[in-house]
């Protein structure tokens, strides 16, 4: 009997850790809020294991959201979430190449550079605490758009101390930088490369037909050489074409080059953040749309994505989603895909840079966007949710703009 007994606790035992570690797994892997078709019953069709118990609708809450409770097998709690009941929104998925202006909101320092003087190189601006990354606000309290100003400020110095408002990492401060006389050049530095403007060319993600804003890329418009987002002022986008591929191989991610084909914008830009680029477009829209899922609705398999390699037709190529990670869905990295589509994979090795924003079709909705290649194996990479960006999208049309993250 007591054999029996010590055999059954330790089943027990067993059994217990074991559902705890599964309640674990499911608190990491599940995220902490999910928006429901109201037609659709079945909130978690990945997870059979998974149910969930709504609560009462959120007071004071103008959508229609309940704290529910996640449940492991019907009966062990797992954490709560809040649960928005909304219908598919339908858009237009795009796959076109479009070109990016931007014009900065202050300035970026791009890289630092040692400056020759009469005793020496210095570099005043790295002394005054400024580093690779951060936005030149204003000079002497006046605000900043072109480099030209930081440039005619710095040489009328006259080797005096000048005042510049900057913005490190969110926080802005103030530092004084004692610009030094450069004896090869023979005017006076501060020891910084900054820009001003950027262009180039992405690809366009989804158009809303409803309001005409656009989303592209998947990722921000960040400074090629110091990594950071580039803070947007301002900016447009214009129609663009692919001219020609350089393919991806292992170590050397490839990129589509192109064209501006007319200088006329066709869009205005109204919002660069890690998510991807927002705005909206001139003109009327149409087009063939499809809904947009819910991360809970993107599941592992076969998928398509939409991609221009050659002028400007998108054209549909074979995908696997290897990975889904609905745990953190203020990431940028929610898939892992693999190009599976040989024809692709001869003309571009994989994944190149341009194709970031192509959109990715499952099950006849659109579930997310390419971001990111694996720079040791260009035929993966990763990809971002569709409801993140049409989250964003929403934002844009509601606010006008966004703050760059």
């Amino acid at each position: 009997m007591k054999a029996i007994i010590r055999s059954s606790a330790k089943m027990i035992a067993i059994l217990s850790a074991a559902v705890l570690m599964l309640c674990w797994i499911c608190d990491c892997f599940t995220p902490s809020r999910l928006t429901v078709n109201t037609q659709n019953s079945k909130l978690l069709s990945t997870s059979p294991a998974l149910s969930i118990r709504c609560g009462n609708t959120a007071a004071g809450n103008t959508a229609k959201t309940q704290r529910a409770e996640l449940f492991l097998f019907g009966a062990v709690p797992v954490k709560e979430v809040n649960i928005s009941f909304d219908g598919h929104k339908n858009v237009i998925p795009g796959g076109e190449p479009f070109g990016i202006r931007i014009y900065t909101n202050g300035l970026v320092v791009s890289d630092m550079t040692e400056i020759p003087t009469q005793d020496g190189t210095k570099n005043p601006a790295s002394k005054a605490g400024i580093q690779c990354g951060d936005i030149i606000l204003s000079v002497n309290g006046q605000m900043l758009k072109t480099n030209e100003q930081l440039l005619q400020c710095v040489e009328k110095s006259g080797g005096k101390a000048i005042e510049l408002k900057i913005r490190h990492r969110s926080n802005d401060d103030t530092v004084f930088v004692t610009p030094v006389k450069d004896i090869q050049q023979n005017k006076y530095r501060i020891g910084l490369w900054v820009r001003d403007s950027c262009a180039g060319i992405g690809t366009m993600t989804f158009i809303d037909p409803q309001n005409n804003c656009f989303s592209g890329l998947g990722h921000g418009i960040c400074d090629s050489e110091s990594g950071s987002l580039m803070p947007l002022e301002h900016g447009d986008i214009v129609d663009a074409s692919v001219s020609s591929i350089r393919k991806s191989t292992c170590g050397m991610p490839g990129s589509l080059s192109g064209y501006f084909t007319d200088s006329q914008p066709i869009g205005e830009l109204c919002s660069n953040c890690d998510y991807g680029v927002y705005g909206t477009l001139a003109g009327n829209i149409s087009g063939k749309t499809v809904p947009v899922a819910y991360c809970q609705e993107v599941k592992k398999g076969k998928a398509q994505i939409i991609s221009t390699i050659h002028g400007t037709k998108p054209e549909y190529y074979d995908i696997e989603i290897e990975d889904v990670n609905c745990s953190d869905l203020n990431s940028t990295k929610n898939m892992i895909i693999k190009i599976t589509d040989q024809s692709l994979l001869e003309q571009t090795g994989g994944i190149v840079q341009g194709m970031s924003g192509s959109p990715i079709i499952q099950n006849g909705m659109l579930v997310g966007a390419v971001t990111h290649v694996f720079v040791n194996d260009p035929t993966r990479g990763y990809a971002l949710f569709a409801e993140t960006m049409l989250t964003h999208s929403s934002n844009v049309v509601q606010n006008g703009t966004l703050t760059a993250s």
